[in-house]
């Protein structure tokens, strides 16, 4: 095992945050689309993805965002609900608490013969936390603009928990595409099921 003292670890952490920090702001078409500017665009945002929702629960699934004006990055919550209830938050603060812990433990797994280098570590726990379902708002807001310029057919297949739930609850996906996929529902996470086992409660597919 490699053995790290306190200020190598401090300065670890503070070459992370600086990397995520940038990697908030994405640039397509010249465009910056971090999450202070998409904000912005919110309600227009909330429209679409509203139209996109299937009849029988268009009504029922919301999504709610909640900033805090003293976070560091006046990032909050996204949260989506079902007849009002919270069914998922996905808190920026809670996502980076975890991803700086599950950090923490690839470097304690580590051999020592063959380290991930640090920013390649940094992305991996990352990406780790997400597969559990562990998302901030501004990975709410990236793939919510990644679903709305997906083919249907590939938001089903996505590896994004969240672009696969948008998709179960898309207009465009119809009753015999949803009782065709009932067996590799199986498979999901139980997040996933219940968002199937909604959609189809809510169509009356058996």
């Amino acid at each position: 095992m490699l053995e790290f003292n306190f200020f190598t670890l401090l300065y670890q952490y503070l070459r992370a945050d600086a990397i995520f920090f940038y990697a908030r702001i994405k640039v397509k078409d010249g465009i910056a689309m971090g999450a202070e500017m998409y904000k912005q665009k919110w309600s227009k945002a909330k429209k679409q993805q509203k139209n996109l929702v299937c009849a029988a629960l268009k009504d029922r699934v919301d999504i709610h965002i909640v900033n805090y004006r003293k976070a560091h990055d006046r990032l909050g919550r996204a949260v989506l609900t079902v007849d009002k209830k919270e069914i998922w938050s996905m808190c920026t603060i809670s996502s980076e608490v975890a991803r700086d812990k599950k950090e923490l433990e690839l470097i304690r797994e580590d051999d020592g013969e063959s380290p991930l280098p640090y920013r390649e570590r940094a992305e991996r726990a990352y990406e780790l936390i997400k597969e559990q379902g562990i998302f901030g708002q501004n990975d709410f807001f990236d793939a919510l603009q990644e679903y709305f310029r997906t083919p249907i057919s590939l938001s089903l297949q996505s590896n994004n928990l969240l672009i696969k739930i948008f998709g179960l609850i898309d207009k465009r996906v119809g009753k015999r595409t949803l009782a065709r996929i009932k067996d590799s529902m199986q498979l999901e996470s139980e997040l996933i099921q219940y968002f199937y086992r909604l959609r189809c409660e809510a169509e009356g597919i058996k």
